[in-house]
């Protein structure tokens, strides 16, 4: 009997192990045939190597497989698969418990978002998956979802933020030397530094894509870096600069049948630069063959930008009607395809090239999509923001969490080290009078200091209702006028009021309250860094990537912005500087600000007196601080600014 039972197991042994490895055959025979271009051709074969993945019950090759569906219905734009893909992905990791797949799920979530443009549930999924990969210590992870998060953030036109968010991928691909994902990097820092009008850095950073670019032998990267270092140069409108870089790009062997897409792009560019130097006999032609490439491959996005530079030619050379036709297809594409760059520029076209009431009703929906995608980047801004605090502060308390156990065996042994202090200081009479003396001491500077953040705060509420009755009542009253005076065409007198309205907004913004309950100090500082900086205003800021600032108190941090939001609008408003830096250092004892500009300076001696002044010493010494200001008439100004970190200012006493 167990002759015939050791028979039966060993030939459903041979029988299961051949049946695995056909199915395994049948994986490796579809991967085979995959693309190593990402698109739709892909989809048909990777589902059957995933049904004979899941036949064949090897979890690696359900995992890869479905990898490989998703990242490829990401570029084919086809939620269904990437479901499909991502259920799959679920599915095995509530089986395996891995936290690779669940950091994977999350990845594929957000992709499913930006297909369907929501940015900001984008970016929180992203968040949520580098931080598990952070947890596990998988750089490459890492620094992956970072550069995706900047790519977010300069969509919502946040580049300091997008800048920033680089620079930390950097530090996490770098020691593990990830070439491709570093020229990526490189690329979009560069992209990133044109944006923030450092011409010189985008240079440096687009050849340091170029020399990781060789390493990898990337073929369709090196085509986009070419084009951006054109770009670079044509925007400086240096075109003689730039011509011989598209001209590069287009030399790239068979680039027309290999690469049509980075082909329309070199090639329309090529030929604006080449119309701008009074080349234009070709340009039309040019032109037209991009548009005819980007439409053939449903490209509707870039397609507006070419019907935007038809629209221009025509007009150009005063054919009207042709132009304004190119103008309202672009306008449907770039209104299809959410290019909200173009939109606003054929709106723009449409109302020059049109007279009377329409002229007028293309202006106002330009205005009125202008004003829309404003508020919406700056709501965007303030989102990722608050996500990031969000999913941070999540993961310290996964951390803490993790660690109650070494607390408690820390906690035991304090206990006996108590009691222990406790037996010396029963037999000591003289040292239990000193303790309760120093005691009571403590307790009476506690007091003070807690009267003291008091009187902060109300003087902080006191603020917030200046600024509501500023918002709510004032402005809406010069909004009435200015619209009565536009009405009755007393369009200078509206002007002036609209000045006004404008100073009395940003008074109220300025006399506003700032939270850290939602979003972190750094995050307040990168944003308010972020509205003041212009092309001919640089700021620099250091001292934020401490991670010591949640146990600052919100006083001292309220403090801290309001100096810094002052000090940033005397030195653009009165001291005439084009660069500033800001430097937070926190030590153990107290918080050190220091702000330094190249304006005009000022004498300390004469200006002492001033109503800001005087309100920025009021509000340091409110807090047992220092303030110190050294400025001379040509020399710019140091204004430093030290404040004593209290030991019961751990916790918010408001908020």
């Amino acid at each position: 009997m167990t002759k015939y039972f050791l028979l039966f197991s060993f030939v459903f042994f041979i029988q299961f192990s051949f049946s695995q490895n056909r199915e395994v055959d049948s994986v490796n025979f579809y991967l085979k045939k995959v693309n190593n271009v990402y698109g739709p051709k892909n989809i048909p074969l990777l589902k059957k190597a995933i049904f004979f993945a899941s036949g064949s019950g090897i979890d690696s090759l359900i995992k890869k497989t479905n990898f490989l569906l998703g990242i490829n219905s990401y570029f084919s734009k086809s939620t269904e698969d990437l479901l499909f893909a991502n259920k799959n992905i679920n599915k095995l990791f509530l089986k395996t418990k891995d936290s690779t797949l669940l950091a994977k799920h999350l990845h594929f979530k957000a992709l499913e978002q930006k297909i369907l443009l929501n940015i900001d549930s984008a970016f929180f999924y992203y968040q949520q998956s580098k931080n598990i990969s952070k947890n596990l210590k998988d750089s490459l992870a890492v620094g992956s979802r970072l550069l995706s998060l900047s790519y977010l953030q300069s969509q919502a036109r946040d580049y300091l933020g997008g800048e920033i968010s680089a620079i930390e991928a950097l530090q996490y691909i770098e020691p593990i030397k990830s070439n491709k994902y570093l020229e990526r990097i490189y690329n979009y820092l560069g992209i990133v530094s044109e944006k923030l009008n450092q011409k010189k850095e985008a240079l440096f950073y687009y050849n340091k894509a170029l020399i990781y670019n060789k390493i990898n032998n990337n073929n369709i990267g090196f085509l986009y870096i070419i084009n951006n270092l054109g770009l670079l140069y044509q925007n400086q409108n240096n075109h003689q600069k730039a011509i011989p870089y598209f001209k590069k790009g287009l030399a790239f062997d068979s680039i027309k049948e290999k690469h049509p897409i980075q082909y329309a792009l070199l090639l329309e560019n090529l030929a604006y630069s080449s119309y701008q130097l009074g080349n234009k006999k070709n340009t039309l032609n040019q032109y037209k063959e991009v548009l005819n490439i980007r439409e053939n491959n449903n490209n509707l996005s870039n397609a507006s930008i070419t019907l935007i530079n038809i629209s221009n030619y025509y007009k150009d050379i005063n054919q009207n009607k042709k132009a304004l036709f190119h103008s309202n297809k672009a306008l449907k594409y770039a209104e299809l395809t959410h290019n909200n760059e173009k939109w606003l520029e054929a709106l723009k076209n449409l109302s020059n090239l049109t007279t009377g009431k329409q002229s007028i009703n293309y202006l106002q929906q330009y205005i009125k999509l202008n004003d829309s995608l404003f508020t919406k980047e700056r709501q965007l801004k303030n989102q990722f923001a608050k996500i990031r605090y969000e999913t941070d502060k999540k993961e310290k308390e996964n951390t803490v969490l993790k660690s109650d156990n070494e607390k408690k065996e820390v906690e035991i042994v304090y206990h006996k080290q108590q009691k222990t202090i406790g037996w010396l200081a029963a037999a000591s009479g003289l040292l239990l009078f000193g303790v309760s003396i120093l005691f009571f001491f403590f307790r009476k500077r506690k007091l003070l200091y807690l009267a003291q953040l008091e009187r902060v705060r109300a003087r902080e509420h006191e603020r917030q209702q200046i600024a509501k009755s500023l918002h709510d009542e004032v402005a809406g009253d010069l909004r009435l006028l200015h619209q009565k005076l536009e009405k009755s065409n007393l369009l200078e007198e509206a002007k002036k009021l609209d000045t006004v309205k404008e100073n009395v907004r940003n008074l109220s913004h300025q006399l506003s309250s700032i939270s850290f309950g939602k979003v972190s100090f750094k995050d307040q500082i990168i944003n308010l860094v972020s509205d003041y900086f212009e092309l001919d205003f640089r700021i620099t800021v250091a001292g934020l990537q401490e991670n010591q600032w949640h146990t600052i108190n919100d006083a001292i941090k309220r403090l801290l912005y309001l100096s810094t939001r002052e000090s940033i609008q005397n030195s653009k408003k009165y001291a005439q500087a084009s660069k500033i830096s800001i430097d937070f250092t926190v030590h153990k004892k107290y918080v050190h600000l220091t702000i330094t500009d190249n304006g005009i300076g000022f004498d300390t001696a004469i200006s002492k007196k001033g109503i800001g002044l005087q309100n920025l010493q009021e509000r340091v010494e409110e807090l047992n601080g220092t303030l110190n200001i050294e400025s001379e008439k040509g020399n710019g100004t140091k204004t430093s600014i030290q404040i004593p970190i209290n030991v019961w200012t751990n916790k918010n006493t408001f908020s």
